[in-house]
């Protein structure tokens, strides 16, 4: 296995372990759990993200594939911030139960779309 192979292992794994992670702390916002405030569940998620991204921007240099030169990149970064805005509302910010759900749901929904445009390397701009 190469060098590209070996990141981008890396990279899928952290992708599973993100999403993964992001569905049970959304479950367990939803029935307000005890478990949501506990510190390893405060600290791995950004240990795998920075993995995940790191992984992320090793691929695009050596790929020599860069966002807003590849429009399946581009629209994968815009998602992207429109998955942690979303993301930080679900677990965080939002203001009600309702609203946090609402924005897990539609956070889901973004990293799913994320996967399929990452898996087609089509913008799959939905109009």
């Amino acid at each position: 296995m190469d060098l590209y192979q070996s990141i981008k292992l890396i990279h899928l794994a952290s992708v599973v372990l993100s999403i993964s992670g992001f569905i049970l702390r959304g479950y367990w916002m939803m029935i307000e759990s005890p478990l949501l405030q506990a510190k390893p569940v405060k600290i791995l998620p950004h240990i795998i993200d920075t993995c995940l991204l790191a992984s992320a921007l090793v691929m695009v240099y050596m790929s020599a594939q860069y966002p807003f030169v590849q429009s399946w990149l581009t629209i994968k970064v815009f998602a992207l911030v429109a998955y942690i805005i979303l993301g930080t509302i679900a677990l965080k910010r939002g203001k009600t139960r309702q609203v946090r759900i609402i924005a897990w749901v539609l956070s889901v929904l973004v990293f799913a779309y994320i996967v399929v445009v990452a898996l087609s390397r089509a913008p799959l701009i939905i109009t």
